[in-house]
């Protein structure tokens, strides 16, 4: 484990079926988040069609679900340090499904636009809720890897985008693609509300004595023991004895890396368009671009738990570098092939490094409020990412310039991973 990480909360982790379990439901709940991201990207052509909108114009619509999700991000993962991440969790799952509903059946894209932002607001307290929960509860000394099996959801999501768009588009409206994204109502809520435990974190910092110890016996874990001043964090916290410049370099690493994603899981299929290749073969590159993050995920999570967490998340922006500028160059189609899936791991595959980061260097009882901020602020780069995209793609520069200015992005992010500085015990640290 790197030295700038610090694991508190129970202290042997879940294993065995409960642990299956809750990566499973937290896997379910973000691979939804994925497939929102990916959809939009996947049928932007027939919404532009549909209501005649130019791709500046859609950039800025795909744009209004990010600054939802920004919104989410900042206020719920607050809360759910607050009122318990399970209940969090399970409560912006619904909030996004229900709006999913509402923008397939939106009849103007001004309906379909709020519809989008509502949404994102509670994927972006989806994240932050699952990933401290699976922080919480990893087995010590493999929490990046069980993390990123956990995230690894966000990237099926994106392959289930791209493969029902493949599948359902040649002969259904694109509504029916967003009426699939309340599948969650069924499929991870109900599994939820029996089988997904609270936080003992949260409960040790609400001062809940007997429920952390009735749970903790039920799941056949330890009960974390708070020092007597530790309570629960606040956003004030992350700036205070010493963690200032690490919470600020953990949000322009957030910001980089979720431009590199939402700009091309959004754009990708349009980009290769422009670049001569059909619709079908567009598509089969954003398959390639989620399954590379997938396998690369999980290689690089087993070596962020082996050797550490910031070398490997360099390392990852460092792939977006060079895939990015390599792309840009029009490779034979194998090449191609390769290029995208290594693009996949540095723009998913690296944000899937820096949430279990991010999480692990701050205080048990703050951790919902570290990597909600980190992702809110992100988020900022989530809203550009598409902006950006469409605003090259609707001008007179070629659609390479798309790829220059992703390879800038993941050059500032790699410098900030490198800047962050090692962990200093912290005041709202459990006793060890």
């Amino acid at each position: 484990m790197s030295t700038t990480e610090v694991t508190t909360g129970p202290r042997q982790g879940l294993r065995g079926g409960k642990l299956a379990g809750l990566v499973a439901i937290c896997a379910l709940a973000i691979t939804f988040d994925g497939y929102d991201l990916v959809v939009f990207g996947t049928t932007v052509s027939r919404i532009m069609a549909e209501w005649g909108i130019n791709p500046a114009q859609a950039g800025l619509v795909g744009s209004y679900a990010l600054i939802g999700m920004m919104i989410g991000a900042l206020t719920v993962g607050t809360l759910a340090d607050r009122f318990g991440r399970r209940k969090i969790l399970i409560a912006s799952v619904v909030w996004f499904s229900l709006w999913m509903i509402v923008a397939a059946l939106a009849p103007s894209l001004g309906l379909f636009a709020l519809a989008r932002f509502m949404c994102g607001l509670g994927l972006g307290g989806c994240m932050p809720s699952a990933t401290a929960m699976v922080v919480e509860y990893a087995p010590k000394g493999r929490g990046n890897l069980v993390y990123v099996i956990m995230q690894s959801g966000f990237a099926v999501g994106g392959i289930l985008a791209a493969g029902l768009a493949l599948a359902i588009l040649p002969v259904a409206s694109w509504r029916v693609m967003y009426l699939i994204g309340a599948a969650p109502l069924i499929i991870v809520v109900l599994p939820a509300l029996k089988f997904l435990p609270e936080s003992l974190d949260y409960l040790v910092s609400r001062g809940k004595s007997a429920a952390a110890s009735a749970l903790a016996a039920k799941l056949d874990v330890d009960v974390p023991q708070p020092r007597t001043a530790a309570k629960r964090g606040t956003p004030v916290d992350l700036f205070r004895h010493g963690l200032l410049p690490a919470t600020l370099l953990f949000w322009a690493a957030a910001f980089c890396a979720l431009l590199l994603v939402y700009g091309l899981n959004t754009w990708l299929p349009e980009i290769m368009r422009k670049q001569g290749y059909p619709m079908g073969s567009a598509l089969t590159f954003l398959l390639l671009f989620n399954l590379g993050s997938i396998i690369g995920s999980l290689i690089a999570g087993w070596a962020a738990d082996r050797f550490g967490s910031k070398p490997v998340i360099a390392i990852s922006f460092t792939l977006a570098v060079i895939s990015a500028v390599a792309l840009s160059l029009r490779p034979d189609m194998w090449l191609l092939w390769v290029l995208v899936a290594i693009g996949g791991q540095g723009a998913i595959g690296t944000q899937n490094l820096i949430n279990p980061f991010v999480t692990s260097y701050y205080p048990a009882p703050m951790r919902g409020t570290g990597i909600g901020w980190a992702l809110g602020i992100g988020r900022l780069g989530a809203i550009l990412g598409p902006i950006i995209g469409g605003a090259v793609l609707a001008s007179s520069l070629g659609s390479g310039w798309n790829f220059y200015i992703f390879a800038i992005v993941a050059v500032v992010g790699l410098v900030a991973v490198v800047l962050v500085p090692k962990r200093k015990p912290h005041p709202l640290d459990y006793a060890e």
